[in-house]
C-alpha cells in the first residue's frame, strides 16, 4: 500500500446534553480526524481515524492542538519517509514511529486510518482483522455528574427504558455515596458501576469503602494515573474490584498492574493505549493473566464507534463497554447512526471499518482542515480554514 495524502480534518459537534466528569463539563466534542488516501495496484480507497484528545489539558497530557501538530509535523512525515523504503502497513506502523515519543491518541488515529485503508484494500473488516468473535455486544452508557439526585435518577431510568444493560455513574469527592445509594434505592440490582477518573487520593480509602455496600461491578480510577502502587493498597481494602483505565496506556503498564494487584478488572481505549493493535495485545495479556476487560469511549463519532465495537468484540471482553448509541451524545452523527437494539450494538461487518462519514455531515461540521501529500509541503484547504474553537 502506498499513501499518497492525508489530511486532518478538525471537526466542531454539539452534544445533545451537558456531560460533566470529576474533571471537566463538554457541551460540544472536536473531533479530530485523520483520512489517509492510499492506493495499490491501481485501486485507490479512503482509510478514516479517530484521535480522542480533548480539547484542553484535562484528562491526558495530550489536547487537540498538540496532536494535529504532532501529526503535520512528526507523524505523517515519518510514514512519508517509511514508504520510500517499503510499502506501507498498520503493523508496521509503530516501529516506523518508534523515535517520537510518546503522544499515542496521535499515533492511534493515524494507525486507525492506515489499517482501515488497509483492510479495505484486501475486503477484510475491522472484528475479522482484530479477531471478534460476535456480531454485536452488550452497551453500556456513562452518565455523567447531575445537578441533582432526581435528576440524575431521571437520566438512570431513561436510559435503562431504551435498554442499555449497565449504568456507569460518575463520581467525584461530594458526589459518590450519595448518587449510588439512590441509584440502587430506586432501581436495585442493575448492573451498576462509578468511574472517579483520578480524583481522589489513597487518603479517601475510608470514604470510598463505604461503597462497597452496594454490589458495584467495579470501581474505575479512584486514583491518579501514576499511584498503580496505591491503587494496589486501595485494592487489599475494598471488596468492589479495582479497574484502572488512565494508568494502562501500554502492555507493560498493564502487566505492572496485574501482577501488583492494582487492577482486577482493566478499562481498555485504543486511543489511550497507542492504537487498536495495541489494545489487541492488552486484551490478550489480560485474558491469559484472567483479568476481564471492556472497552471505554471518549465520546467517539461513528468512526471511533465502529472501531470500538469491533475490538469490544474480542472474547476477552467478557464486561459491557461505554458503546452506546450514537443518540447518546449526538443528534446528528457522521456516520449513518449506531443504534441500540436488545441492549446491544451492531459490529459493521463491511470492508475496514464499514462505516463512512456521510459528505454532508462532513460539511456541517468541519471547522479546520489541512492536506499532507507525499513530497509535497502542507496544503490547506481554505473553504474549510475555520477557527477549530477552544483548545
Amino acid at each position: 500500500m502506498r499513501v499518497r495524502a492525508v489530511e486532518l480534518l478538525t471537526l466542531r459537534m454539539p452534544l445533545v446534553t451537558p456531560f460533566t466528569t470529576s474533571f471537566s463539563t463538554q457541551t460540544e466534542r472536536f473531533p479530530l480526524l485523520v483520512r489517509v488516501l492510499a492506493e495499490t495496484d491501481g485501486r485507490e480507497v479512503d482509510g478514516w481515524g479517530e484521535c480522542v484528545a480533548l480539547t484542553d489539558l484535562v484528562y491526558s497530557s495530550e489536547y487537540l492542538d498538540s496532536a494535529r501538530e504532532v501529526l503535520r509535523r512528526y507523524l505523517v512525515p515519518a510514514v512519508f519517509a517509511a514508504q520510500a523504503r517499503e510499502a506501507v502497513t498498520a503493523d508496521g506502523f509503530a516501529e516506523s514511529v518508534r523515535h517520537i515519543l510518546g503522544h499515542r491518541m496521535a499515533k492511534a488515529a493515524l494507525e486507525m486510518a492506515l489499517l482501515d485503508a488497509e483492510l479495505r484494500l484486501a475486503g477484510v473488516s475491522f472484528g475479522e482483522r482484530l479477531g471478534a468473535t460476535t456480531a454485536s455486544v452488550p452497551s453500556g452508557v456513562s452518565v455523567g455528574i447531575h445537578d441533582s439526585i432526581d435528576a440524575l435518577l431521571g437520566s438512570v431510568g431513561d436510559y435503562l427504558d431504551q435498554g442499555y444493560v449497565r449504568i456507569k455513574l460518575k463520581i467525584r469527592p461530594g458526589w459518590d455515596v450519595e448518587p449510588v445509594r439512590a441509584v440502587r434505592d430506586r432501581f436495585g440490582d442493575i448492573p451498576l458501576q462509578v468511574d472517579a477518573n483520578t480524583a481522589y487520593t489513597l487518603a479517601d480509602a475510608e470514604h470510598l469503602r463505604l461503597l462497597d455496600a452496594y454490589d458495584l461491578l467495579l470501581i474505575e480510577q479512584p486514583l491518579g494515573e501514576d499511584d498503580i502502587r496505591e491503587h494496589a493498597l486501595l485494592a487489599r481494602r475494598m471488596r468492589t474490584p479495582m479497574c484502572l483505565d488512565e494508568s494502562i496506556v501500554s502492555t507493560d503498564a498493564a502487566r505492572d498492574a496485574i501482577e501488583r494487584g492494582a487492577a482486577a478488572i482493566i478499562n481498555i481505549k485504543a486511543g489511550r493505549v497507542g492504537g487498536y493493535l495495541a489494545a489487541v495485545r492488552i486484551h490478550d495479556l489480560a485474558r491469559e493473566a484472567g483479568v476481564p476487560v471492556w472497552c471505554g469511549g471518549m465520546l467517539e463519532t461513528g468512526l471511533g464507534r465502529a472501531a470500538n465495537t469491533a475490538l469490544a468484540g474480542l472474547p476477552g471482553f467478557t464486561l459491557p463497554g461505554d458503546i452506546s448509541a450514537s443518540a447518546r451524545f449526538f443528534a446528528q452523527d457522521i456516520t449513518e447512526p449506531f443504534v441500540l437494539q436488545d441492549g446491544r450494538i451492531r459490529i459493521p461487518a463491511g470492508p475496514g471499518l464499514g462505516v463512512e462519514p456521510l459528505p454532508d455531515a462532513l460539511e456541517e461540521f468541519s471547522q479546520h482542515a489541512l492536506t499532507l501529500e507525499a513530497e509535497h509541503p502542507p496544503r490547506p484547504r481554505a473553504a474549510r480554514e475555520r477557527d477549530a474553537g477552544p483548545s
